[in-house]
């Protein structure tokens, strides 16, 4: 009789473990609609082989399971933030004299840096001098106050300040991913490997430049410019344009030595370093690691369209080719 109750007593605890097990399991496996279940893991962050210093320095980094949304922000999906909240994003306000006491009124009018390809016949420019400050150019007007996004409705949205991202996250219950997030999301499961569909390039993966940047464009991904989200594979965890088409806000500061070396809460759910610095931008302002690259990306220029590249950002500037997706962490 006491054998029996004893394994009656067993079967209940195995009953009670199997049920909570199933519990957990269906809260960690439920994601808001739009967003992918990341299972936790370890990974390696960075690369030493890629010839970028700031990629240098790559180790082993554990993250815990996390949703992300399965395409970049879009302009249907900012529109109803703006509608919902009636905020105002940076690029639409103008710029503070304070912060700029040498420019005039009209120069501090508001608008955002528009890219523009040179003329015909350019073969040679200056550094960065196809970036143009346009005044209007904003999410609703990319190109200045003559475009629209009317039909690009399901087009990522553009021109976004960091804090126009942090915005729109807090309205959505979400957040910004840190940059280990990130990464191990876009390697879609192939650690180590190159791109995010594995080692050897294709056009026909991304939305990035093809010919030699920034004097044309053969157009062999089929786009010039933006592309609608999902308009390329999915990567190996369903994520799509995780590579190319623009480019994403973390919420991670950037250290220009390694991702990881200045990793302030160790190598488990890290955060980024404290404190930001990139020798090739001479400023006191804290700048944020962007990742995936963007269509303006080429092998002759930028390049960046792999999960372990990285590029600095400042927070106050949106241009033409920086939007944003958003996690929500489980724990």
């Amino acid at each position: 009789m006491r054998s029996l109750i004893l394994l009656l007593i067993q079967v209940v605890a195995l009953i009670s473990l199997f049920t909570n097990s199933l519990a957990l399991a269906d809260t960690l496996n439920t994601c808001p609609p739009g967003m992918v279940m990341i299972s936790g893991g370890t990974f390696k962050m960075g690369a030493d082989d890629s010839g970028f210093e700031e990629e240098r320095g790559a180790e082993n980094v554990t993250v815990s399971s996390f949703c992300i949304d399965k395409y970049e922000v879009t302009n249907a999906q900012f529109t109803e933030f703006i509608n919902a909240t009636k905020y105002v994003t940076v690029a639409q306000c103008p710029l503070s004299k304070e912060q700029f006491p040498d420019l005039s009124d009209e120069e501090r009018l508001p608008g955002s840096l528009v890219f523009q390809m040179p003329k015909p016949g350019v073969k040679q420019v200056q550094l960065l001098s196809w970036w143009h400050w346009t005044p209007d150019a904003n999410w609703q007007h990319p190109f200045g106050s003559d475009s629209t996004i009317v039909g690009k409705e399901n087009y990522p949205v553009v021109h976004i300040a960091y804090q126009d991202a942090l915005a729109y996250a807090q309205w959505a219950g979400k957040s910004l991913p840190t940059e280990a997030q990130w990464e191990y999301a876009a390697r879609g499961g192939l650690d180590s490997a190159t791109y995010t569909w594995g080692n050897q390039y294709s056009v026909k993966k991304a939305n990035t430049w093809q010919g030699i940047f920034p004097f044309f464009n053969t157009k062999a991904d089929g786009y010039i410019g933006i592309a609608p989200v999902g308009s390329f594979p999915a990567n190996g965890y369903g994520l799509y344009d995780i590579t190319g088409n623009v480019w994403e806000w973390t919420s991670d500061l950037f250290n220009y030595r390694s991702p990881t070396s200045q990793i302030s809460r160790g190598s488990v759910n890290p955060t980024g370093p404290g404190k930001s610095f990139d020798p090739k931008k001479a400023t006191e302002i804290a700048l944020h690691v962007i990742k995936g690259g963007s269509y303006l990306c080429a092998p002759n220029y930028c390049s960046r369209y792999r999960p372990a590249a990285r590029e600095s950002q400042s927070p106050d500037t949106g241009t033409t080719h920086i939007g944003f997706r958003l996690v929500k962490n489980l724990n």
